[in-house]
C-alpha cells in the first residue's frame, strides 16, 4: 500500500502533524512476548487471587458460593443460546421466547407473586425499577420514599442514583433495631399520606429476616407500596413468599439460582409485582399464545422500553438482555424442583445456624443481632483487623466487614454459610479463631 502511494513509512503518513504533537502521542510498550510467556505471566498473576477452590469463603453480602450442577452449564453452552440477546423479532426467537416464558413463571411460583417480567440487569437496578414503578402508580401528591437502612447498602445507593435528579421525590431512610430489622416504630412514625413506598430487605443486608406481618399491615393502612428486595434468592425456597404477606412489588438479584461468583457479575435481577400493576411493570413480558392454526405460540406481550417504539412513555430503558443467565437460573430451578430448593434452603439455614452458635460458644465472638437468619449473620468481634489477618494466613475469608458500610458496625462482621462450606470448613474457621 505504501509503495502505491509513493511512500517508503508508515511515519510519512503523518507528517503534516507537528513534530511535538507526534512526539507526545508515542506510547512505550514493552517488547512483544511470545503466547506461552504470556500465559505463565497471566498465570502467575490470576494465581495472587484468593479462589474458592483453595480458601475457605463465608463471603455473602449479595454473592452467594452454591453449587452449580453440570447441566446448568450444557445447556447454556448450547450455541442457540450462547448469544442470546434481546428478540428484536420476537416471532421467530420461539425457543428464546419459551425459555424466558418458563423463567417468568418459575420466578412466580418461588416468589409467589402474579406476574414477573423477562428479567432486568442486576437486584440493584430492580430495586431501583421497583421505586421508579411505584411513581408511576402512586398520586403526585406522594413523593415520600422510605427505604431501610438494613437494606444493602450498595442497593440504596443505586436507588439514589437513579432518583437524583427526580426533584419530586424524597428518600428518607428507616433505622433499623436490635433485632436487625426495620425499627417498626421508626416506619409507624414516618408512613403518611405522603408517602410513596417503603422498600425493605427480604432477608435483609444482615441476613435477617424482616416480620412482614409487622410491615405490611402499615403500609396497606398509609396507601404506601409495599416493595421487598431478596438478594439470597434461595432463601425463598424457605421463606413464606412475599406474595403471601400482600407485597406489592418483590424484586431481587438471582445470582444464587445457577450463576456463578464470577468475581462480582454477571448476575440477573428478577422482578415481580401484583397482576393489577402489570401494566406499569419495566422490561419486557413473555406470554403465549396460539397461532391462526392453533399452535402453542409464545410472544412479546409486553415490551415497554423505549426502542420497542414507546419514546418517552416507556417505563424503563432496560436494554442490554440477562437472558443467559435467566436460562441458566431457568435450567437450575427446573432440576432443583421445589423439593430440591427447599432441601438446599434447610441446608444452608442449619450450617448457618450451627456455625453461629459455635463461634459465639468457642471464639467468644458476640451476635450483634437477636433477629432471625437465614444463612447469613452478623457477629461483634473485639479486634476485628487482628481476626482478619489470622484467617488470611489460614486461607480463609470470614465474611464481610461491615465498617465499610456502618460506622457503627466497624467491629463486625456478616458471615456466610451456605452448603458449599462443609462441617470441616466450619471446623477449620472456628479452631483458627480459638488458637
Amino acid at each position: 500500500m505504501l509503495r502505491t502511494i509513493g511512500l517508503e513509512t508508515v511515519e510519512q503518513l503523518y507528517q503534516h502533524i507537528p513534530q511535538t504533537l507526534r512526539e507526545d502521542a508515542k506510547i512505550n510498550l514493552p517488547a512483544g512476548l511470545t503466547e506461552m510467556e504470556v500465559r505463565r505471566k497471566l498465570s502467575a498473576i490470576a494465581a495472587k487471587n484468593a479462589n474458592a477452590s483453595e480458601w475457605s469463603f463465608f463471603l455473602g453480602g449479595g454473592s452467594y458460593y452454591h453449587a452449580l450442577p453440570a447441566a446448568v452449564d450444557a445447556v447454556i453452552s448450547r450455541s442457540e443460546f450462547a448469544t442470546s440477546y434481546t428478540p428484536y423479532q420476537p416471532e421467530v426467537s420461539q425457543g428464546t421466547l419459551q425459555a424466558l416464558f418458563e423463567f417468568q413463571t418459575l420466578i412466580c411460583q418461588l416468589s409467589g407473586m402474579e406476574v414477573a417480567n423477562a428479567g432486568v440487569y442486576d437486584g440493584a437496578s430492580a430495586a431501583a425499577e421497583a421505586v421508579l414503578m411505584a411513581r408511576r402508580m402512586q398520586p403526585t401528591s406522594r413523593r415520600r420514599v422510605l427505604v431501610s437502612r438494613a437494606l444493602h447498602p450498595q442497593y440504596r445507593a443505586v436507588i439514589s442514583t437513579y432518583l437524583k435528579n427526580l426533584l419530586d421525590v424524597r428518600v428518607e431512610e428507616l433505622s433499623f433495631d436490635k433485632r436487625g430489622v426495620t425499627d417498626i416504630d421508626d416506619l409507624a412514625q414516618k408512613l403518611n399520606e405522603e408517602s410513596m413506598c417503603v422498600i425493605v430487605g427480604y432477608p435483609n443486608f444482615f441476613g435477617v429476616i424482616e416480620d412482614l406481618s409487622e410491615v405490611q399491615p402499615l403500609c396497606a393502612k398509609a396507601g404506601a407500596r409495599l416493595i421487598t428486595v431478596t438478594t439470597e434468592a434461595l432463601a425463598l425456597g424457605l421463606l413464606k413468599p412475599p406474595g403471601e404477606w400482600g407485597v406489592d412489588i418483590a424484586v431481587g438479584e438471582g445470582q444464587s439460582l445457577g450463576v456463578p461468583m464470577s468475581l462480582g457479575g454477571p448476575g440477573f435481577g428478577f422482578f415481580t409485582c401484583q397482576k393489577r400493576f402489570v401494566r406499569n411493570i419495566p422490561g419486557r413480558l413473555v406470554g403465549e399464545t396460539v397461532d391462526s392454526e392453533g399452535r402453542r405460540g409464545f410472544v412479546l406481550t409486553l415490551a415497554t422500553r423505549e426502542q420497542h417504539i414507546r419514546r418517552e412513555k416507556a417505563t424503563s430503558n432496560i436494554c442490554t438482555s440477562q437472558t443467559l443467565c435467566t436460562l441458566a437460573a431457568t435450567v437450575y430451578m427446573a432440576l432443583m424442583g421445589k423439593t430440591g430448593l427447599r432441601r438446599v434452603a434447610q441446608t444452608n439455614g442449619v450450617r448457618a445456624h450451627e456455625a453461629a452458635q459455635r463461634l459465639i460458644k468457642e471464639a467468644k465472638l458476640e451476635p450483634r443481632f437477636s433477629g432471625f437468619f437465614f444463612n447469613e449473620f452478623v457477629l461483634q468481634a473485639n479486634d476485628l483487623p487482628a481476626l482478619l489477618q489470622k484467617c488470611a494466613a489460614g486461607r480463609i475469608v470470614p465474611g464481610v466487614d461491615l465498617g465499610r458500610f456502618y460506622p457503627e458496625l466497624r467491629d463486625c462482621l456478616l458471615v456466610c454459610v451456605t452448603e458449599m462450606n462443609e462441617r470441616e470448613e466450619i471446623d477449620r474457621l472456628v479452631s483458627t479463631l480459638v488458637g
